[in-house]
């Protein structure tokens, strides 16, 4: 029996899934820790964790995959790494990390992006790179040669997340062009390096990993590595994507048209295009996509919500005694559509690209003390995501995304009747549910990589819809009256 292994770094927790690749049958999974992950936020808008963290925690989690099922380590054919986008890690020439990761929820390069924007000419960067260069892991690393010269002058190499874990598990240094994009380092007519943001950031190019592509053997584990994570040295590492390109790779989103979504922290519509195309303002941003190719063009337009999941977890810590999510899910469930009046704006996860990078704060409007309970306060901050994830979706759809179906996993807010009902709703979108996440998207990716499967299409094998939500004419109409009143309600604070 022959076996992939995918990893998920992700902001609150490092998942890890042993699929057989036959059958794509899960045989095992974990998640570490059993708490969130802590966000370092030593000044307001900033986050940052340490990249130790998150192998030890990876160590964690297949130590928990090995003590639930009996598999020969030889058999496990490669690895593939899922991880959180847009984060900055640097290490010396010594491979050892010179500060905390800042990572993809952290506003403190908003200005250095604006600036960039500003003096580059903002149609020139959409031209060149489809994105302005905003938050993103280009303008995090202009931040940290302003702020801490010393730090950067040691800087060996920059990586995203997942070329972090992969270096610790192969000692080599590399990245992908999805990655690049995804850092705003990549130019979409030249196919390369972003030259133009990286000289005027006065970056040097030599601190910019190895390119490599998304499938394909990346390296290999090493002896060191083996031993920490009690696998067999030389299993080859074969694959590696951002969380979102991942998240749509793993339901099968690969071609024009097809859109996915997660609700996890943050909340993300990704849907793919094949043509480079771009939002004028940038508040909705263009990757490279997994299967893109320079003779087949394959792009993921991404719409970003920072506060999604993250809302809810903090709901449940600070407002209902520490429910569980699927006790809050029924309370929520107990309110009709629109909460009594009440709405919730899930904006307090910092900067928000569909807003332009603002950082307005959440905010409740219209609550009644004699009306509304923690009920009200769960349901209407639901529909307050899903209200936020649309005005996004408005966006997209002038970007030229279509969202007639949208592909997700049966996780997170989706689980929820509330939330995927209200989704399906608003969006008027049919909503197909999947029983899959990151981690078992690496593990088919590494399957591909590593010529496992012959092409895309055998890698899906196992894969079916558990749950279809179809809009219903009733709770569309419904739902619709209460977004009106949530936009406009939006768009008098935005430009007040």
């Amino acid at each position: 029996m022959a076996f992939l292994l995918g990893y998920d770094i992700g902001s609150s927790s490092i998942k890890a899934a042993l699929m057989e690749s036959g059958t794509g049958k899960v045989l095992a999974a974990a998640a570490c820790p059993q708490k969130e992950l802590e966000i370092i936020a030593e000044q307001p808008g900033w986050a940052e964790q340490h990249p130790q963290v998150w192998w030890e925690n990876i160590k964690a989690a297949t130590a928990q995959i090995k003590a639930k099922v009996n598999f020969d380590i030889r058999n496990v054919q490669a690895i593939g790494i899922s991880y959180q986008m847009h984060g900055l890690v640097a290490v010396d020439k010594n491979q050892q990390v010179l500060r905390p990761a800042i990572i993809w929820c952290d506003s403190r390069a908003v200005e250095t992006g604006r600036r960039a924007a500003e003096e580059i000419g903002q149609e020139k960067c959409l031209k060149t790179m489809l994105n302005l260069p905003g938050n993103f892991t280009a303008s995090k690393l202009k931040w940290v040669m302003e702020n801490e010269g010393d730090i950067y002058s040691r800087i060996h190499k920059i990586m995203l997340p997942g070329d972090y874990i992969a270096m610790k598990m192969t000692g080599e240094i590399k990245t992908t062009a999805s990655g690049l994009s995804e850092g705003i380092m990549w130019d979409f007519q030249r196919q390369g390096l972003a030259d133009l943001l990286l000289e005027y950031y006065g970056i040097d190019r030599r601190i910019i990993a190895e390119v490599v592509p998304t499938f394909c053997v990346q390296g290999a584990l090493s002896a060191d590595a083996a031993e920490q994570l009690g696998l067999k040295a030389g299993t080859v590492v074969s694959y590696r994507a951002g969380d979102q390109p991942n998240n749509a790779f793993s339901l099968n989103v690969l071609n024009g048209g097809e859109v996915a979504a997660t609700a996890g922290t943050s909340g993300v519509v990704y849907g793919i295009s094949a043509t480079a195309d771009y939002d004028s303002r940038s508040r909705v941003n263009t990757f490279v996509h997994v299967n893109h190719t320079p003779q087949q063009g394959r792009y993921g337009v991404l719409l970003c919500l920072n506060g999604t999941g993250i809302l809810n977890s903090w709901l449940r810590h600070n407002v209902t005694d520490s429910l569980t999510y699927e006790q809050m899910n029924e309370l929520a469930g107990q309110v009709p559509i629109g909460a009594e009046g009440l709405l919730v704006f899930p904006y307090g996860n910092g900067a928000e690209r569909t807003l332009e990078n603002k950082n307005i704060g959440a905010f409740v409007h219209g609550l009644n003390f004699n009306t509304h309970n923690r009920a009200h306060l769960l349901r209407a901050a639901q529909e307050g995501i899903v209200f936020a994830l649309n005005y996004g979706l408005g966006i997209m759809r002038n970007v030229g995304v279509r969202a007639d179906t949208v592909r997700a996993g049966n996780a997170n807010m989706f689980l929820s009747d509330v939330f995927a009902q209200a989704f399906a709703a608003v969006t008027q979108a049919v909503v197909q549910l999947y029983n899959t996440d990151g981690a078992q998207g690496a593990a088919r990716g590494a399957g591909v990589g590593a010529g496992v499967y012959k092409n895309l299409d055998d890698a899906f094998v196992g894969l079916e819809p558990v749950r279809t939500i179809v809009p219903q004419k009733r709770l569309t109409d419904a739902y619709l009256e209460v977004y009106t009143r949530w936009q406009g309600i939006l768009e008098e604070h935005l430009t007040s």
